[in-house]
């Protein structure tokens, strides 16, 4: 028994220690950052990435700093990170638009349905776990109102109490369907920034494919398959083919 309580011991303290060593790293490359020092910024940034460490402050200082080095590809991968992690990051979003213009394709987005734009718009602007979280705190007030609604006995306040209720109740419904809509979309969507300066995307996943188009550092696509290595991917237009996995880096 003893063993077992210095061992968890152990671990507890090794993961304060890991996040002080973190959260000084972070202050540190902060401080590069501030001072112009943007690739010693930048190392020391990826440092605290590659421990296992994750967060939108992270990423998004990585894409500033790689936005200050010209790196179109990196900032633009960084940005759409945090993006990932929160949907409602104004900077990182405006910043994206930014980075996006020193890349060189111009791809036109496809038409969208209504409800294609609707998820973009709205269900898409937070996390599925957001909107779960929602979802069970208008439950809880809807269970909190039918109870009022049920002890009450002013005719008022009972009739408030019900439609109250039933409104909480119509939210949580929503927030409900909105939370799987966003969670079968982010499952079943895997995106990724091509970081070769110059790639070509051909009919069939081998080298002696034929070249069906190019794509330049920075263009996000989407990840339809893979086979060996090679990945499928999808343009904004609706383009698809065959890309060596080691030119892209999925989100």
């Amino acid at each position: 028994m003893k063993g077992k309580i210095v061992f968890i011991l152990a671990l507890i303290i090794g993961g304060i220690s890991n996040a002080q060593t973190s959260s000084e790293l972070f202050s540190k490359a902060n401080n590069f950052y501030k001072n112009g020092q943007y690739s010693k910024a930048t190392q020391l940034y990826l440092n605290i990435e590659k421990s296992g460490l994750e967060s939108e402050e992270l990423f998004f200082n990585l894409g500033n700093s790689y936005y200050k080095l010209n790196k179109v590809a990196p900032s633009i991968y960084y940005y759409e990170k945090t993006l990932k992690l929160n949907p409602m990051h104004h900077d990182a979003a405006n910043n994206l638009a930014f980075a996006k213009r020193m890349t060189i394709d111009i791809i036109e987005d496809l038409p969208k349905t209504f409800f294609q734009r609707f998820s973009s718009n709205v269900i898409q602007k937070l996390t599925y776990n957001t909107w779960a979280i929602i979802a069970v705190s208008a439950s809880f007030l809807a269970a909190m109102l039918f109870l009022l609604y049920y002890f009450s006995e002013a005719p008022k306040r009972k009739i408030f109490y019900f439609n109250t209720t039933i409104f909480a109740v119509l939210v949580m419904t929503v927030t409900v369907v909105f939370a799987y809509s966003n969670y079968e979309t982010t499952q079943k969507s895997s995106y990724a920034i091509i970081f070769s300066s110059k790639s070509e995307i051909k009919n069939s996943p081998s080298l002696d494919g034929e070249a069906v188009f190019e794509l330049h550092e920075g263009t996000k696509v989407t990840v339809l398959d893979a086979l060996s290595n090679w990945k499928k991917i999808k343009i904004a237009d609706g383009k698809t083919g065959w890309v060596n996995a080691a030119d892209i880096k999925e989100i």
